[in-house]
């Protein structure tokens, strides 16, 4: 197992990148909690802060896909740069706004410019994954790699900004989200010799390969059923967690489901699969849709950590296939972009997720906000049953 890790990751700039990547990649964890905490602890409201927390995914889903492909026709360092920090403005805006009690849509127009700036790291450091790899197992062990390391932001995340937000002051977890985007972000981008290079024009006048969107769409629209997953499981946890008298506990929970999660990546990384990638989505979804239908009926914080672990082991190995499916049928020089429309699938769905379970949590409680996260997990399922096993041609 460690062998197939230590191929990787012995490669020249590898673990430098990887690690650089997952500090700039913490406040994907942390922003939308903190936005959440933030703007209930102020206005008394998880609807308001599911609102807001939503325009920040709407943004930064919409950004995602444009974003990619200036990665790809820009380069990773100009695009990551600029994105770091025009994110850290718009999040110090985003607290001065709520702080202050701006009214709308001032905290809105903050959270969509940050939203919009944020940059693309998971995709970037796939896509110097795929520069540096040319063996599929080896690019295989690479992607599951990543998946631990985002495992391992979604369990630092989520309890850092809870910790700091809950138990020093409500804007603290969303100020050191926005340095740790600003810094990382600025460390990776002078990371040049493992940059991909940029897309250059065809030398003969052609068009550049293009994008297979009957393989993608299944992907994109998977991606965001299991951000739904993700938008709603975050609001419903700190909202049940609350509503048993210890609300920042929520990181804790949130950090075991993320342990599960980091455990099965770890292993998917190890094993020779025999067979197809998309068998391997499937089963995943189906695991954890029987996992996450469970959630709405617990009681008590500790049993709802077990049935969380158990649900989260079933995460990485999803998300590491359809990264994988992405990977098999999309060309080369167009792969940034392909993992924007993936991102843009995940942040489009966490929005939906967030604001529906914040009605359902003021409408009922925080235990009915399951559903909502069920409901993603029961259409990952259905998208990876339509898709396709068939690997198209991209055609020219």
């Amino acid at each position: 197992m460690l062998a197939n890790y230590r191929e990787v990751l012995t490669r020249p700039g590898a673990f430098r990148f990887s690690m650089t990547g997952l500090v700039a990649r913490l406040p994907i964890a942390m922003v939308t909690l903190g936005i959440v905490l933030l703007v209930s602890q102020q206005t008394g409201s998880y609807a308001a802060a599911g609102r807001v927390s939503a325009a920040y995914v709407v943004a930064n889903a919409l950004a995602a896909l444009p974003q990619g492909r200036l990665m790809d026709r820009l380069g990773q360092a100009k695009v990551i740069a600029i994105g770091s920090a025009v994110f850290a403005l718009g999040l110090t805006w985003l607290v001065y706004a709520v702080v202050e009690h701006w009214s709308a849509p001032w905290p809105h127009v903050a959270a969509v410019v940050a939203g919009v700036a944020q940059p693309l790291i998971g995709s970037g450091i796939r896509a110097r994954w795929q520069h540096l790899l040319d063996d599929p197992a080896h690019l295989q062990t690479a992607f599951a790699f990543e998946a631990v390391a985002d495992e391992l932001v979604f369990m630092i995340g989520p309890t850092m900004v809870t910790f700091l937000a809950t138990l020093w002051h409500p804007t603290a977890g969303l100020i050191a989200a926005l340095l740790l985007g600003w810094l990382g972000g600025w460390a990776l981008a002078i990371q040049r010799a493992t940059e991909p290079p940029v897309m250059a024009p065809p030398a003969d006048g052609t068009a550049h390969p293009a994008m297979p969107w009957g393989a993608l769409a299944p992907l994109t629209l998977g991606g965001a059923s299991l951000g739904m997953l993700f938008g709603a499981t975050e609001v419903a946890t700190v909202a049940f967690t609350a509503g048993l008298g210890n609300r920042g506990v929520s990181g804790v929970l949130l950090a075991i489901w993320s342990f599960g999660s980091l455990l099965a990546g770890a292993a998917t990384g190890a094993i020779t699969w025999r067979i197809t990638t998309l068998t391997r989505l499937r089963r995943g979804a189906l695991g954890l849709t029987l996992a996450m239908v469970v959630t709405p009926f617990v009681g008590t914080i500790w049993l709802q950590a077990a049935v969380l672990f158990v649900a989260g082991f079933t995460i990485s190995p999803t998300l590491i296939a359809a990264v994988t499916r992405l990977e098999e049928v999309t060309p080369r020089e167009r792969f940034s972009e392909a993992m924007g429309l993936l991102h843009t699938g995940l942040a489009a769905g966490t929005a939906p997720g967030a604001a529906i379970s914040g009605w359902v949590i003021d409408t009922y409680d925080g235990s009915m906000a399951y559903w909502v996260a069920a409901s993603g997990a029961a259409l990952t399922l259905l998208c990876g049953l339509l898709a396709r096993d068939r690997v198209p041609s991209p055609g020219p």
